[in-house]
Parts: C-alpha cells; structure tokens; sequence
C-alpha cells in the first residue's frame, strides 16, 4: 500500500485541490492512505476526512518536521510525498505502484514537476520563469542526487534507513536525498510520475524561497578557508548567469512563442539579481538565520 503524506501550512483551497486530484487516481492496485499533517496553519481544515484522508498537527515548524509525524503514522510499505498546493497527474500513484513492483532494485523515485498555469494560452512571467527554471527534477537527480520532497516516492524501510528530513536549519529535501546517496540508495527519475505545482503568485514568495536556499548554501560556506572570497565570486557568476541561459530558454519545450521566452529571460534576470542583492549582503555581515526564518515564521 502507498501511503500519501502531505503537509500543510495556512493552504486550505490549495489542499482541497491536492485531495481533489489524489481523488482522481486511476490504475492503482489498492487504494492509497492519505495523511495531511497540518504545521501550525492558523485556518483550520476540517474537511480532510471528506477525502477520506486522516488529519495530524505537528506545531513544530517546517515541513520536514510535519513529514516525519506522517511517516510515523503511516501504515504503507511505499510512501509517497506531495506537498499541498500542488496536484497529482491521474497517473502518479500507479506510476509509483507500478515502478515499485517492477523494479526490486529500485528504493527511491522522483518525478516530473511541471507548472500548472493559470491561463494556458497567455502565461504571467512568473509562470514563463518558472515553467524553465523551477523544480528541474531530472537535472537535480543527476547532478546532485536528490528530487524535491514535491514528488518523491521511497520504500518505507529505506527511509527507516535513511533516517528522518531535517528542519528548517537545512534544505531538507537535498539533504534527505544525499544523505541517502551517502549510504548507497540512488534516486531514479520517473518521468511518467507528473505532479502540477503552481507558479508563485507573486515576486514576494519567490524571494522567500531563494532567501532560504542563499542563506543554506552560505553556512555550508562560511567555514572553508577565503569564504568570503568565494562568495563574492560566486555572486558575481550569478550576476551575469542569465546571459548562458538564453539558449535553454529558446529550446525550451515548455514555453510556446516569443513573448512566454521574453517573460522567461526578464524573470531569470530578476531574480538573479535578487540573490546577488542576498549574497552581498550576507557578505557584509546580514544575519542567514534571520533569512531562513522568514521563511516559515519569526
């Protein structure tokens, strides 16, 4: 049995979405668990059972905290992750039944993560930007041995192995999936295993995101020899990485027309600079911790 583990914070229409498409599943050999581990939301969501989906609280911030409550709770021998403002391909619990009962060999599974638009015929520029850029699955599979906790998929006595996600101090995601990597568990993309993840309604979310990722890789940098150095470097690649993107955004299979590729290389550039902006100013002293809890809650 697969059980389905979702965390929540403060979603509650995207959530009813979640349950809604989990509710649209077809091909599955036994029905599914469904877990929602709500993480401090101030609205409540008493309509889970509606989805026949059980309800926890963990009031211990960050999702990989509200993951782990589910994983404790969970009764299934794959267990499946989605957070809640995404929604599930009528696929993608066959696709990981189907995977897991093929392949023996296999302990971990990550799937595609494409964007849901608003309006299919005329995109936003976050949706340009984030149709090309964001949730680049396959390519963090390969390169750095991890898949976003958005649409992972794992046998439950490997994650016993591994060991549970970490908090909001680490990007608990590539640190769940490198941890497993360490340990001789390699995660396989599954491209058939589709989950939709809305763009980012606004700049002010995107920034938040990057907030927590610039702060995490500048502790994982601040204690090599001439760090401040580096990061000055690396700010400076950055700055001047939206040029090497262009020929990704003009191939790109996911954007159709000029103006969705126009709206992709504004975005790229936006928010590059964005994360130098963060990157010089953790260099001139700014507090990474501070960062980090933005994310979340102060």
């Amino acid at each position: 049995m697969i059980s389905v583990i979702i965390p929540h914070l403060d979603q509650p229409a995207a959530l009813r979405r979640c349950l809604e498409s989990l509710g649209r599943q077809r091909g599955l050999g036994e029905a599914p668990e469904i877990i929602v581990v709500d993480n401090g939301s101030r609205v409540q969501v008493d309509f889970c059972q509606q989805f026949g989906a059980a309800l926890l609280f963990q009031p211990l911030p960050g999702p990989g905290h509200a993951r782990n409550l589910g994983v404790s709770r969970a009764g299934g021998d794959i267990l499946a992750f989605i957070d809640a403002d995404c929604l599930a391909d009528p696929g993608w619990l066959a696709e990981i039944e189907r995977c897991f009962r093929d392949r023996p060999d296999i302990d971990i599974i990550g799937g595609d993560v494409r964007i849901a638009r608003a309006d299919p015929h005329r995109l936003t520029w976050l949706e340009a930007y984030e149709s090309v850029f964001a949730y680049r699955m396959q390519e963090y599979i390969k390169k750095q041995g991890f898949t976003g906790t958005g649409n992972l998929a794992v046998r439950a006595r490997t994650f016993a192995a591994v060991g549970p996600f970490g908090g909001l101090e680490v990007a608990e995601d590539r640190d769940w999936g490198q941890r497993a990597l360490a340990l001789g568990f390699r995660t396989h993309y599954r491209p058939a295993m589709i989950v939709f993840h809305p763009a980012r309604a606004s700049f002010a979310e995107l920034a938040r995101k990057w907030q927590r990722h610039v702060a995490h890789d500048f502790e994982a940098i601040r204690s090599k020899p001439a760090w401040r150095l580096r990061w000055l470097l690396r700010a400076g690649a950055v700055f001047v990485s939206p040029l090497a993107e262009m020929p990704r955004i003009a191939l790109s299979d996911r954007l159709d027309g000029l103006r969705a590729r126009v709206l992709a290389f504004m975005g790229v550039a936006l928010v590059r600079a964005y994360r130098v902006r963060l990157m010089i100013e953790l260099a001139m002293g700014g507090s990474h911790t501070r960062m980090v809890a933005r994310w979340n809650r102060t």
